[in-house]
């Protein structure tokens, strides 16, 4: 193997390693998330975000923004992201939280599937919206004083299937009728 190669394959492997941060940077590195976020670029907030919990997997406020920037690329392929949305919730150490965010996840994958309109778009959403407002209904259960959010989700979701009027057709199958 050529010298040129070597150093290719060697530059190749440098590139692919991630560095880490410093703990002293962190404060600075979650501004930028935020600032990322507010931006539309969500992907460079969960880059960020990823990398903050290299050096604290516990930060509970990053874990949230880690969350909501997964959430905010649901687009036509969501399966992935969701599937790493619940698994960052998972990691949520309030139970609060855990069901607020669940149906957070559920709310956005619902609109998610409304925008992309894919087949059956407005049962799958009246669906994940049903579901998100029972993980509100239970967040809302587990509030502290003063902290409405989970109520304002629900009535969020609520008037969104009134809007939209959405409704669950599971009862009915879909059968293409191709003519006789």
């Amino acid at each position: 193997m050529g010298q040129q190669v070597v150093q290719e394959r060697i530059m190749e492997r440098t590139v692919r390693q991630l560095k880490t941060i410093s703990p002293d940077a962190i404060p600075r590195a979650i501004q930028k998330a935020e600032r990322y976020r507010l931006l539309n670029q969500s992907w460079a907030t969960e880059s960020i975000c990823r990398d903050i919990l290299e050096v604290e997997p516990a930060n509970q406020p990053v874990l949230v923004m880690y969350l909501l920037s997964l959430t905010d690329q649901f687009g036509t392929e969501s399966s992935e992201l969701v599937k790493r949305a619940h698994a960052v919730r998972a990691r949520l150490s309030d139970e609060y939280q855990q069901h607020y965010y669940a149906g957070i996840i559920d709310e956005r994958l619902g609109h998610a599937k409304l925008l992309h309109g894919a087949m059956h778009a407005d049962a799958i959403a009246e669906r994940l919206f049903q579901t998100a407002m029972a993980s509100f209904e239970r967040a809302e259960q587990l509030r502290k004083p003063g902290n409405d959010d989970a109520i304002l989700r629900w009535n969020t979701c609520a008037r969104t299937i009134e809007r939209l009027h959405l409704q669950d057709d599971s009862e009915g199958t879909y059968e293409p009728h191709f003519g006789e």
